[in-house]
């Protein structure tokens, strides 16, 4: 079976995604998120994936959170709207280091929860994903988890378990959205 890394920023968006890959794949989560703001929300995310993970014995690898290197990857962008050039910019940062892990790392696939949010738009998700597969040379999988009610069921499924939900993407910048 391939080893595979999937990208996640949160439980409720991993519980779908990874009961789905877990059907084909050995899965591993790599919790990467330098985004999240404040500190306080990131470890709520944090302990909720980690919680469920060791519920569902699947591995789960925290990356390093350096805020002060997501801030200036998005500086100038500040004033973006959601779903605008800063979130580009937030994704290929998070799917690189994701990437880079998978190759150091011994992964055959890598790919992310991303695209299950209604909010994120896999029309720019997959295309950063597919480069960066192609830069490090192995599989990135493309996908729109939220299609064929995948955001429904993984609403559901949030629900059942009980997963804090938060009321905005992450980032110091969409709170205001």
């Amino acid at each position: 079976m391939k080893k595979l890394l999937l990208h996640t920023c949160c439980g409720p968006c991993a519980i779908y995604v990874a009961q789905k890959l877990k059907e084909d794949y050995d899965v591993t989560l790599f919790f990467y998120n330098p985004n999240i703001y404040p500190r306080e929300e990131y470890e709520k995310r944090l302990n909720e994936i980690k919680r469920w993970s060791q519920k569902e014995n699947i591995e789960l690898i925290e990356g390093e959170f350096n805020q002060d290197d997501w801030f200036g990857k998005v500086k100038g962008l500040e004033k973006e709207p959601e779903g605008g050039a800063r979130c580009a910019v937030c994704y290929k940062l998070r799917l690189k280091k994701t990437a880079k892990y998978a190759e150091r790392n011994s992964f055959d696939v890598f790919t992310t929860t991303l695209t299950i949010s209604p909010h994120k738009k896999a029309e720019i998700i997959n295309p950063i994903g597919l480069k960066l597969g192609k830069d490090y040379e192995f599989e990135f999988i493309e996908a729109d988890w939220k299609k064929q009610e995948g955001f429904k069921i993984a609403c559901e499924l949030s629900h059942q378990e009980g997963f804090y939900r938060q009321t905005y993407c992450g980032c110091k910048y969409s709170i205001r959205e």
